[in-house]
């Protein structure tokens, strides 16, 4: 009896760390999860109004329009703060997008 227990601790340790590294290792070798991992950025001074919505949380394209108007009107952002002076961004917006956005 004390050989089927040992022997039975034995098969699960083995089971169960098995499991582990194939589900750690799933996780890390796939290229779905690596890409999902990645930030897309923008540039604002550069982009297009379809760029901008398309990677922007919180600007459609009315909004991207504006950034467009606004950099054209005013010249290239100096900071991604200014952003707020175009209207209807807000810092939640840029809160959400933060890591997103670049000069």
């Amino acid at each position: 009896m004390k050989i089927f227990s040992l022997l039975l601790i034995l098969l699960s340790s083995f089971i169960f760390s098995n499991m582990s590294f194939a589900d750690s290792t799933a996780i890390t070798s796939s290229p779905v999860k690596k890409e999902q991992k990645q930030i897309a950025q923008v540039n604002i001074n550069t982009a297009t109004a379809e760029e901008l919505s398309k990677v922007l949380t919180g600007i459609g394209a009315n909004k991207a329009q504006k950034i467009i108007e606004y950099r054209e009107k005013f010249g290239p952002f100096v900071s991604v703060e200014q952003l707020k002076e175009v209207s209807g961004i807000g810092q939640a917006t840029l809160d959400k997008n933060a890591g997103k956005i670049i000069l």
